[in-house]
């Protein structure tokens, strides 16, 4: 059973900085794609970032350059460092992770994700 925990939200100013993580297991880490999505209030969930097992990583256009993932082997984490934060990045962020057999491997397509974490909200004031 795949478990993925994340961690880290809560409440900033904008231009603020957040650091969110993912807890899971150290082959889940090592051999899955990863990833991180929101869901704003009233929105459609969407993709905010990805690492692939090898440490490629894709942004989506709305954070590139603010926000940075990575993965800590050493502690089985996935983090996503948010800085410069925004109003408009408030929402629920979950940690995703996908086995990659798919033909949309390592896109944001949520269907191929296998695995969710549980959601944590972030709130971003101006």
């Amino acid at each position: 059973q795949v478990q993925l925990e994340e961690s880290g939200g809560g409440s900033v100013l904008a231009g603020g900085s957040l650091r969110l993580s993912c807890a899971t297991s150290a082959d889940v880490l090592s051999t899955f794609v990863m990833a991180w999505f929101r869901q704003a209030p009233g929105k459609q969930r969407e993709g905010v970032a990805i690492i692939d097992d090898d440490g490629t990583t894709k942004y989506a256009a709305s954070v590139k350059g603010r926000f940075a993932i990575s993965k800590d082997n050493a502690k089985n984490i996935m983090n996503l460092q948010m800085n410069n934060l925004r109003p408009e990045d408030t929402a629920v962020y979950y940690c995703a992770a996908d086995r990659g057999w798919g033909l949309d491997r390592a896109t944001f397509t949520e269907r191929e994700y296998d695995y969710w974490g549980q959601g944590i909200q972030v709130s971003v004031s101006s």
